[in-house]
């Protein structure tokens, strides 16, 4: 009844907000396009039709606003009015009580809460759709922040994720560009994130990872975690102060230099991306604030650790190589890496794609960051991609929404910023690492402890390679055939003793009944 329930209630907004002739405009098939027009008979939809799927999305909770989020930065998969909206969805979610908050942290831990601090704030300072933070004082005097889960979110998402698995599966069966855009796996996708979100530990995880990645940096500052004090549904973190990035003119009165700060947002995201391949992917303005104390003056602080993004060393190298590429305006090279990685079919004719991407990117060269739109760029080559049947790989998902979430910040901080010539020798000095002797020595050194194992058996390993294939040959024939003749007494064996086991039972059961044991 409860699932019930909820589908009656989306339907109710589906149809209030007419994303049912959102969602099904795009299908091609006759009986679609004429089930659309019925069920939009009589009715009025004045609103633009992307403002009416976000406020139906804002409507259906926080579960579908965040999937709104993960959504905008697919423009791949939605027109640009659908994007753009989705991109203003906010986590502006209600606190629950301060009552509520004190039971919860002291069910996690098993303590009144007053044996635990010395002060616990009421008031929440910050509200999101899974989880709400207070801050509070250890009984030793340190300042820290406790956040806490919001109760009951694991049913409801649940839920909603069994109902965006099936639509998943309409998608990719109905529409044209279904099996292109794998909605499925992006579902899937999301569910990681949110499951990840809901267990707070791994959260602290990835920020006490985070925090010795960016220790030597001197960029950006990560709260320390407590460990005695973090459960799967309450953490606490060090108080961190700050002044949150948006506020340019506060910053700019504390004395903060506004274009070595932006240079810096772009150094932090290169180095946690291709150095480490391990970014913090939910940079918008909300978590991300700047020191102004005199010891860490003008640095990042990061906040929210929840989602965060992974890149193998295969992807890294890909993208580096792609980026360097674009830098340098070798759009053949663009184009052979997307046929050498498999994003495209291999008959595809590389001078068709090269000339198609360089059509997108020409334009934006030698434009400060306030002339160029890094969404307008990726649409555009998402609409080049569809023409090429180029397949959007999900685990870049995060990737694209942070690129997204690093040049709103530069824009705000400083709008004369040039994002490429910023990145640039970055981005040379990491492949220059990566192919030059720095990057061999580095490999020996993670290769030795594998070479140290060979080393003793390699004498034997030469020695069998110089044998004579027909004995070689002879010998593995032997071993194979009493490897079989093994193998065959086995089952025997497991044969007989069962039939063994079986006929006992049985015998057992005629003994019982005739009475004779």
């Amino acid at each position: 009844m409860r699932h019930l329930a909820r589908l009656v209630f989306i339907v109710f907004v589906v149809l209030r907000y007419g994303l049912d002739e959102l969602a099904l405009s795009s299908f091609r098939q006759r009986w679609v396009r004429l089930l659309v027009r019925l069920m939009t008979v009589g009715r009025r939809l004045d609103a633009p039709r992307g403002e009416r799927l976000r406020l139906g999305l804002e409507r259906l909770g926080p579960i579908f606003v965040k999937f709104g989020q993960v959504l905008s930065t697919r423009r791949d998969l939605l027109p640009t009015d659908f994007a753009d909206e989705l991109a203003k969805l906010q986590d502006r979610v209600p606190p629950f009580p301060a009552a509520q908050a004190r039971q919860l942290v002291e069910r996690a831990f098993g303590r009144p809460i007053d044996a635990l601090f010395a002060s616990f704030e009421a008031e929440p300072v910050a509200s999101a759709s899974i989880a709400q933070v207070h801050f509070a004082t250890l009984k030793d005097g340190r300042e820290v922040a406790v956040k806490v889960l919001r109760p009951g979110m694991l049913e409801v998402i649940d839920d909603d994720l069994t109902l965006m698995r099936t639509l998943a599966r309409w998608v990719e069966r109905l529409s044209a560009d279904g099996k292109r855009l794998k909605p499925r796996e992006v579902v899937a996708e999301f569910d990681n994130y949110l499951h990840d979100e809901l267990d707070l530990v791994r959260e602290a995880a990835n920020a006490a990872h985070l925090r010795r990645n960016m220790a030597g940096l001197n960029l950006v500052m990560v709260p320390e975690m407590y460990w005695e004090l973090c459960t799967s549904s309450v953490i606490v973190m060090e108080r961190m102060n700050g002044v949150p990035i948006s506020q340019r003119e506060r910053l700019s009165d504390a004395g903060v230099d506004i274009p070595k700060l932006a240079r810096d947002g772009v150094t932090i995201f290169f180095t946690q991306v291709f150095r480490d391949g391990f970014f913090h992917a939910d940079m918008h303005p909300g978590n991300i604030q700047v020191s102004i104390a005199p010891a860490t003056f003008g640095r990042y602080i990061a906040l929210d650790f929840g989602i965060v993004g992974t890149l193998t060393e295969f992807d890294k190298e890909y993208l580096a190589q792609n980026f360097i590429a674009f830098f340098r305006r070798d759009y053949k090279r663009v184009a052979e890496l997307h046929v050498e990685s498999g994003w495209v079919p291999p008959t595809t004719r590389v001078d068709e794609l090269e000339g198609a991407i360089r059509a997108v990117c020409e334009p934006h060269f030698d434009r400060p960051l306030k002339d160029i739109s890094l969404g307008q760029v990726l649409l555009r080559l998402f609409q080049t991609s569809r023409r090429f049947n180029v397949e959007i790989q999900p685990q870049l998902v995060l990737l694209q929404k942070t690129l997204l979430n690093v040049e709103g910040l530069g824009r705000q901080l400083d709008p004369n910023l040039d994002l490429w010539n910023t990145a640039k020798p970055f981005l040379e000095r990491w492949m220059n690492d990566q192919i030059g002797w720095r990057g061999l020595i580095e490999r020996l050194k993670n290769e030795a402890p594998r070479y140290v194992q060979l080393l003793p058996e390699l004498p034997r390993l030469v020695h069998q390679s110089l044998q004579p294939r027909g004995v070689s040959e002879q010998r593995a024939l032997e071993d194979l055939l009493l490897e079989q003749r093994r193998t065959n007494r086995l089952l025997q064996g497991i044969v007989y003793g069962g039939l063994g086991v079986v006929l006992g039972i049985v015998v057992t059961q005629l003994l019982l009944r005739w009475q004779i044991w």
